[in-house]
């Protein structure tokens, strides 16, 4: 089987920041673990981001035949996401003479993001190494829904030009499909649809009791929500829901940094409103190995999004055994079976959130944890990583790198 050399671009975002910050989510996991699974089936990955921390290593092994690579670009530090835009020539011209005096050479680059976009149709300008790019959000979407702070101009112009430069775009849901159709007018058979995957050795049950005992958690029921701290995210509608509830309860909120402090102090803001500011904890950014106790020790995670590009919370969730309710955005009406591991809700008004955990919680005929489990194996990473490298062999077949 043919061996690729693969460069990952992710400018903005560090594949191994803390999970639930303003920048650091869902796309980080996806590029850490596709990049594992890819490194064990033999492919040799480097993945390559800027410093955000002077005390980042420039170079380290993540993995089997996968390395991380820090990069300058603008100051040494978290900066703002348009900060990274404007540094983006720094990390060009600091990726190519990484490239140039250690003498790698890629047979494909795969970029995350629109910033890393541009980086890719640089290369493939200059030096004809073809680009497969994968968006995980795009700008012209979230400034249909209205929701939070608005996507610029020039977000959705460079979503439009490297949509069309591109060799192939990876979209992980036939709705982002649709979106990049509608919006970009992409052409359809150049988008690969590939869902994200899950890890299913790193996510997996526990006993309930012994994770609450671990995490100070008494024998209420334990409500999960996991995300960036975002109005996106729709967590104000999920406090708003809590009242509603007769069972005794405790939300628990894992997400959120400084950058997100404002947001936060909305929430509890509106939390102390309600009379319930007691019921919520708000736990701030979690190292993705703890997040199985959290999983494991809630009886329904909650994802009330207005959008999601996948849901790779849910699959997390439902790999360690706990039933979702989540409203139908990404891939989640695919992922959730109403009656087996747990119920999708119209929409993420309060009342529908508060009937349908009501009806998770209560719901006697949900399946035990194993087959819960079960229900998301299609979604192992070693599945989805075959899919994605055989989209890259398929895009150099087409077009071969004009190096080896």
């Amino acid at each position: 089987m043919q061996k690729l050399k693969i460069a990952i671009i992710s400018a903005h975002s560090c594949p191994v920041g803390d999970l639930g910050t303003k920048d650091t989510g869902g796309m980080s996991v996806y590029i850490r673990e596709l990049a594992r699974e890819l490194g064990k089936a033999g492919h040799a990955i480097d993945i390559y981001t800027r410093i955000h921390d002077p005390n980042d290593p420039r170079m380290e092994d993540l993995a089997d035949n996968v390395r991380l690579i820090h990069l300058k670009a603008g100051r040494e530090a978290r900066i703002q996401k348009m900060d990274v835009y404007f540094s983006l020539p720094e990390f060009t011209f600091n990726l190519e003479n990484f490239w140039k005096y250690n003498d790698l050479k890629y047979d494909i680059v795969f970029t995350h993001y629109w910033m890393s976009a541009l980086v890719g149709k640089y290369l493939w300008e200059t030096q004809r190494i073809p680009y497969i790019a994968m968006y995980h959000t795009l700008g012209a979407v979230k400034n249909a829904i209205g929701i939070g702070e608005g996507e610029s101009e020039l977000r959705i112009a460079s979503e439009l030009e490297t949509v069309h430069d591109c060799r192939r775009i990876i979209v992980a849901t036939e709705q982002e499909k649709d979106d990049l159709i509608r919006y970009y007018d992409a052409a359809p058979d150049k988008i690969g649809v590939v869902p994200c995957g899950v890890n299913m050795e790193l996510f997996s049950p526990s006993d309930k009791a012994a994770t609450r005992r671990q995490l100070g958690l008494n024998d209420e029921k334990v409500l999960l929500f996991v995300g960036r701290i975002d109005p996106l995210k729709g967590i104000d509608n999920l406090i708003q829901s809590l009242p509603l509830l007769k069972e005794k309860y405790k939300l628990v909120v894992v997400g959120g940094d400084e950058n997100s402090r404002q947001e936060m102090e909305g929430l509890k803001s509106l939390a102390s409103g309600l009379g319930i500011l007691d019921k919520v904890d708000f736990c701030g950014s979690v190292k993705q190995e703890k997040l199985p106790l959290f999983y494991s020790a809630a009886d329904v995670c909650v994802v009330p999004s207005y959008y999601e590009s996948f849901g790779l919370v849910p699959l997390e969730s439902l790999a360690c055994g706990t039933p979702v309710v989540a409203t139908a955005v990404g891939d989640l009406s695919n992922i959730i079976e109403p009656g087996i591991n747990g119920c999708i809700v119209a929409d993420n008004s309060p009342q529908k959130l508060a009937d349908a955990i009501t009806m998770v919680l209560g719901n006697n005929n949900t399946e035990s944890k194993l087959t819960i489990r079960a229900s998301v194996n299609r979604w192992a990473w070693s599945h989805i990583a075959e899919k994605i490298a055989a989209e890259m062999k398929a895009v150099l077949e087409k077009q071969p790198a004009a190096v080896a």
